[in-house]
């Protein structure tokens, strides 16, 4: 036997290729059993609700049948005939539909403005712009309208006597207590919009504003045509939150304008369905108006939804 053939290497041994090994196939009802115990907590607290509000909207129930003097009848679609047969919850839709757009447009403008001021400022008066704001919007719904009613009080408040008004009284117009509860909806809610926009923001190329802004584009325009078409995603989750958020408002308007305003001329639909079922002890037409207003946020919600869908098709 030779040197070379006592060195050969040993030729290797082949193997089998090794077959991948098939995915383990997952039940379609896994992700149902993840999601039971939230379903458990959503069925108890807002289903059952939904349905007692959807059935005594469709009975006559009022305090006789509370306290057990009448028996309770299905009146099928009598109460939601009266509802919009009603001229005042015509005119009280009309109002809630009204300054909820005003607010949700004067927090949009708010909210984005300040973000924009965000990124023009140094990092401690933009801390400090971000800390007052995050406190606005921690306080209470109840806590803020009871401060900005004693600021516009006509007797001790400041702000009469520093706007020179005297006695004025915000609260007795009609358009004066909307304008002021319309203040504090929007102090206590551009904070969401302005943190979320500047976010946003953040996130465009500072290349691409400088660029802009060397080609002699103005800061409206650098807005228009560069930042509104990229925040678009952003812009339409915090309009449709700020349309359901605004549409169903109730304590500011409970707190600052007494329950509605005199004669009920600053009435929204929540704070009128409120009246009917707990002032009047009419609980059906309280339901029938708590079921309408959960028909529009619905649809509203679909809408938000669906653009959501949409927007996540296109990226």
């Amino acid at each position: 036997m030779t040197t070379t053939q006592l060195t050969r290497p040993a030729e290797p041994v082949k193997t089998a290729p090794r077959t991948p090994r098939a995915p383990r196939r997952t039940s379609p009802w896994t992700p149902w059993l993840y999601l039971l115990p939230a379903l458990a907590v959503l069925g108890g607290l807002l289903v059952y609700p939904v349905y007692q509000l959807g059935l005594i909207s469709f009975l006559e129930y009022t305090q006789a049948q509370v306290s057990g003097g009448e028996p309770t009848s299905f009146q099928g679609f009598a109460n939601y005939t009266a509802l919009f047969g009603d001229p005042q919850f015509r005119q009280v839709l009309l109002a809630t539909v009204v300054f909820a757009a005003a607010c949700v447009v004067t927090t949009l403008a708010v909210g984005c403005s300040l973000a924009v001021l965000l990124t023009r400022v140094r990092a401690l008066p933009r801390l400090v712009l971000m800390l007052a704001a995050l406190g606005a919007w921690a306080t209470p719904a109840v806590t803020g309208s009871t401060v900005w009613v004693f600021l516009f009080d006509p007797d001790f408040g400041p702000v009469n006597r520093l706007l020179g008004l005297g006695d004025f009284s915000w609260t007795y117009g009609r358009y004066s207590a909307f304008a002021l509860v319309l203040l504090e909806v929007v102090w206590c809610s551009f904070p969401f919009v302005m943190v979320t926009v500047y976010a946003g923001i953040r996130a465009i190329p500072a290349e691409v504003l400088e660029a802009a802004a060397l080609d002699g584009a103005s800061q409206w325009r650098i807005w228009r045509s560069i930042m509104a078409p990229v925040l678009r995603p952003i812009l339409v989750v915090v309009t449709i939150q700020s349309i359901i958020w605004d549409f169903k408002l109730f304590t500011q308007i409970y707190v600052m304008t007494n329950g509605g305003g005199i004669a009920g001329q600053n009435l929204v639909l929540n704070v009128y369905a409120y009246q009917r079922a707990f002032a009047s002890s009419q609980y059906s037409l309280g339901s029938a108006i708590g079921v309408v207003m959960l028909l529009i946020l619905l649809a509203v919600t679909l809408v938000y939804l669906r653009l959501l869908r949409r927007q996540g098709e296109e990226l």
